[in-house]
């Protein structure tokens, strides 16, 4: 078995979300390992990583849909101990998750038709974020 750890970035522009399919598929191909796992993980505290159909609609509604959970308006008590705005970045960050495992088959991503993996920025600022992936496989 393999593991190869590779690195980009990613710039954001403040409560976004990026599709970061192609670039995962470029680094597991790079490896020309056949068959294993990819982990993708952000670190910066404010950001996730998941999979939708990216779509407008989706890429729309699924900022609306977290916005409902922990509105930016809100009081936080992050806000009021740091007071940088960003309280609800983080609660929504931690709902989405840092990270995400898919596996691949014969260099392939098996993420089916309509699924890709996205980068869903959740501050409220310009961002240059750092993306890890660790894939492992043979």
């Amino acid at each position: 078995m393999t593991v190869i750890t590779k690195r980009f970035e990613v710039e954001s522009r403040g409560e976004n979300v990026v599709d970061l399919t192609p670039e995962v598929q470029r680094c597991v191909s790079e490896t020309n390992m056949a068959n294993g796992v990819v982990t993708i993980f952000v670190t910066g505290s404010t950001g996730a990583v998941t999979t939708i159909e990216y779509e407008p609609g989706l890429v729309k509604d699924f900022p609306d849909m977290l916005e409902r959970v922990a509105p930016r308006g809100s009081s936080y008590e992050h806000q009021k101990a740091r007071n940088d705005g960003n309280g609800h970045s983080h609660l929504k960050a931690s709902l989405v998750s840092p990270s995400l495992v898919v596996p691949f088959v014969d260099r392939k991503l098996t993420l089916g038709t309509w699924r890709q993996i996205v980068f869903v920025e959740l501050d409220i600022r310009h961002r240059s974020r750092k993306l890890v992936l660790q894939i492992v496989g043979e």
